[in-house]
Order: structure tokens, then C-alpha cells, then sequence
């Protein structure tokens, strides 16, 4: 399979966040501030519908004796104490105000930027669609999501700026690195490259949930900036660890025979 075809998803991604980045440049500054809050508001009710049917992932989770929502709680918590310690979310503030001063962007493009590259980053449909893509050459999961993308980038350069067009690197390194990772080590993973095997994972299910709950977080971010309010947002990337450690949570109490 060529380094072309196990990419394609993400290139298609990546041109979809650059257009709909594009329009809502065009089209964003032409709006009312009032119409502007008024369009980040319905993004972040889509935004936290899309988080509450990925946390609903949990249910149908179980480690042993523990449910889900236990297993997903104690990996945001650990979570949320390894993130802060290591700086994560003034690590990607860092990388936002780099590319704004190399750049020369201007307004918010480090909220922008950040809250794009969560946004389109964290979820189940970057993983299935990863593996998808790097394993058959299947690039359909990854096409349906950068329509919603494309959409997203859309409402959010229209109040934040340039800096969500930029969310197009973050996407192309994880959603690239994925597809390609996949493509190289991970031809039996998770059950195989069969997606509704991956759907029906116990670790993708997990992994979907914790993504979920940090999505209904970028929800609430999006809200609290339709309102004015954004001093009280939720450090959304300090919580990424908890991706990382859900489904090492699992593994031990499926070993430990919880």
C-alpha cells in the first residue's frame, strides 16, 4: 500500500479545515459580534452532543468489577494531576503564541488554535479512522469527518481567527502519525482492521468515553466564549493524559481480576 493511500483521509482532513478556515476568515468578519457569539453558542451545543454520545461509550465498558465511568473518572483525575505537572495546556498555549509571532497572527489565535486542535483531535473517529485508512487504504471515516471539520473550522474562524486554519498541522501529525503507525506495526491491533471490531472494543470504547467527557469540556469553553465569560474555562489540555492512561486502567484491573 502507498505512503499516498494510507494518507488520503488525512489530506482530505486537513484541506477541509484549511477551506472551512478559509470561508469563516471571509465570511466571519463580514458578521455582527452579536451573530458571531450567536454561531460559537450553536457550536458548542453541537460540540457537547457529539461529547455526550461519545461518553455514553462508557456503559457499555466494564474492568471486571468496575464500570466504565469509574475506570474514566480515575484517568481524568490521574489525568488532570500528571497534565498540570507537566504544563500541558501552557505547552500548547506556548506552541499557539509561537506560531502567532512567526506567523504574525493576530487576535486570538492561540485560543484559536488550541481549542481547533482539541476539537478535531480528540475523539473516535480519529483513532478508527487512523487505523481505517493506514491498514485497508480506507479513507471513508476520515472523509465524513472532515466534513464535520470543515463545518467546525468554519464557525470557529469566524471568532477566533487565522489561528484555527493553523489546527491543520495538528491534524495532519496525529491523524498522519496514526494512519501510518497503523500502516507499519499494527496490521493485527485491536482486533484487526475490521471497524466494526474497533467500534466494539472495549479499550476504543473507553478511550471514547474519557475523549467524550474532555469534549463536553471543549463544549463548555465554546459556550463560556460565546458569552464572554472565557476566564472560567476548563483547562481542556491538561485532561489529554487521561487518553493515554484509560486504557492502561483496563489492562490492570482486568488483570488484577477487579
Amino acid at each position: 500500500m502507498s505512503l499516498l493511500t494510507q494518507l488520503s483521509g488525512t489530506f482530505v482532513n486537513v484541506a477541509a479545515v484549511l477551506l472551512g478556515t478559509l470561508l469563516g476568515l471571509t465570511i466571519g468578519g463580514r458578521l455582527p459580534e452579536r451573530t458571531q457569539r450567536t454561531l460559537l453558542q450553536t457550536l458548542s451545543l453541537v460540540t457537547l452532543f457529539i461529547g455526550l454520545d461519545m461518553a455514553g461509550s462508557l456503559n457499555r465498558v466494564q474492568g471486571g468489577a468496575v464500570p466504565g465511568v469509574i475506570l474514566a473518572l480515575i484517568s481524568l483525575a490521574a489525568g488532570a494531576v500528571i497534565g498540570e505537572a507537566l504544563g500541558v495546556e501552557e505547552a500548547l498555549e506556548r506552541l499557539g503564541q509561537t506560531l502567532k509571532r512567526r506567523f504574525r497572527g493576530g487576535g486570538r489565535f492561540t485560543e484559536g488554535f488550541v481549542a481547533a486542535s482539541l476539537l478535531f483531535c480528540v475523539g473516535p473517529m480519529t483513532v478508527i479512522g487512523g487505523l481505517q485508512n493506514g491498514l485497508t487504504g480506507d479513507s471513508s471515516t476520515y472523509v465524513l469527518k472532515s466534513t464535520l471539520d470543515g463545518i467546525a473550522a468554519l464557525a470557529l474562524a469566524g471568532a477566533y481567527g487565522v489561528g484555527v486554519g493553523f489546527s491543520a498541522l495538528t491534524v495532519l501529525l496525529v491523524q498522519g502519525g496514526i494512519s501510518l503507525l497503523a500502516g507499519t506495526f499494527a496490521a493485527g491491533l485491536l482486533g484487526g482492521a475490521d471497524p466494526q471490531v474497533l467500534k466494539t472494543d472495549p479499550y476504543v470504547l473507553l478511550i471514547t468515553g474519557a475523549g467524550g467527557l474532555t469534549i463536553i469540556g471543549i463544549s463548555w469553553n465554546l459556550m463560556l466564549a460565546g458569552l464572554g465569560f472565557e476566564d472560567r474555562r476548563v483547562r481542556v489540555g491538561s485532561l489529554l493524559p487521561a487518553l493515554l492512561l484509560a486504557p492502561l486502567a483496563l489492562w490492570a484491573v482486568t488483570r488484577l481480576g477487579a
